[in-house]
């Protein structure tokens, strides 16, 4: 398994454990949201928001840093030893 698949794992049983204990004592999502004032409606609407605002400003950075990604790519040469 690669290191990123490793990474994944543990952060998926790093959540599942500090699920678990929130479960053990008493709280919920619910709860956490609406002692600060959100319902999980509220909550979706947000994000819903914040992904509409943000696609179309991460494709419009991505027309101007892909291409000089592209182009930094071919022509600059590569670091690293010469001897490998």
């Amino acid at each position: 398994m690669g290191p990123f698949f490793t990474g994944l794992l543990k952060l998926i049983l790093a959540s599942l454990i500090a699920g678990a204990l929130m479960n053990l004592f008493g709280l919920s999502a619910e709860k956490l949201l609406s002692s600060v004032g959100l319902t999980p409606a509220e909550l979706w609407t947000y994000i819903n928001q914040f992904v509409i605002w943000a696609i179309p400003n991460i494709v419009l950075g991505a027309v101007i840093i892909l291409p000089l990604w592209f182009f930094a790519y071919l022509f600059v040469p590569p670091r690293g030893n010469a001897d490998d």
